[in-house]
């Protein structure tokens, strides 16, 4: 009777053994399964946050590059502005002031070309091609293709007599801008030569560009020595001998 008890209670407690060490194994299992899915849902919100900071970061870097161009088109827009007042001066016979214009748009940005060829030409036709000749030659270092640049080096080299300086300028010009007074400073330079094959040829192709050059030839001092020639007034006042 003993024997049978004593077995009975080995086997139940190797049963209660086998049923510990399952729990055991069980709930290691399961704690291992709950760190190993905390890991993971750490590792994703890690990746998410990284991500997230990453398109923020990205986000700022876009709007304060979008701030610097709104900035810098505000400041060109305004010194453009300031540009087209020099501008005006020049041709309002204002030439310090035009000069004292654009020299503030060149100490705000000294790469704005515009500024130095107007400069410059007031500068000549305030009697200083020299200096007036090395702005232009600035703008036009900083944009060889402004066609205004090269015709004001026409321009200045055909007020100071560097007639056939002045021409090869304003071609230089024509080649990148088809602009009538271009045309028409070639004519103009030909007139005072007495040339009338010449002056005739470039002045109508300043004519074609715009009509209302033949009232300004009507009365230009400078084709006074082909104004009689039959080619001139058929051209300028359609009259036919």
């Amino acid at each position: 009777m003993k024997s049978k008890s004593f077995k009975y209670n080995v086997v139940a407690f190797a049963i209660l053994f086998v049923i510990c060490i399952g729990i055991v194994v069980s709930t290691t299992i399961k704690n291992n399964n709950i760190k190993h899915n905390s890991i993971i849902v750490g590792n994703n919100k890690t990746v998410i946050e990284a991500n997230k900071n990453k398109k923020i970061i990205e986000q700022e870097l876009r709007d304060t590059e979008v701030k610097k161009r709104l900035q810098f088109k505000k400041k060109q827009d305004n010194l453009e502005k300031i540009w087209k007042i020099g501008y005006d001066q020049f041709f309002k016979k204002e030439y310090k002031q035009a000069i004292e214009t654009e020299r503030k748009v060149i100490k705000e940005d000294p790469s704005f070309y515009k500024a130095y060829s107007v400069e410059g030409i007031a500068l000549a036709y305030n009697g200083d091609f020299n200096q007036g000749m090395m702005q232009i030659d600035k703008s036009l270092k900083l944009n060889p293709n402004y066609g205004y640049g090269r015709f004001n080096k026409a321009l200045a080299n055909e007020l100071f007599g560097h007639y056939d300086e002045a021409i090869r300028c304003y071609k230089k010009a024509i080649d990148v801008e088809k602009f009538e007074w271009s045309y028409y400073g070639i004519a103009s330079i030909y007139g005072r030569r007495g040339d009338v094959t010449n002056t005739i040829k470039y002045l109508k192709l300043a004519i074609d560009i715009n009509p209302n050059i033949k009232e300004e030839a009507k009365t230009e001092a400078d084709f006074d020595n082909v104004r009689k020639s039959a080619e001139f007034k058929k051209l300028i006042f359609s009259i036919v001998d």
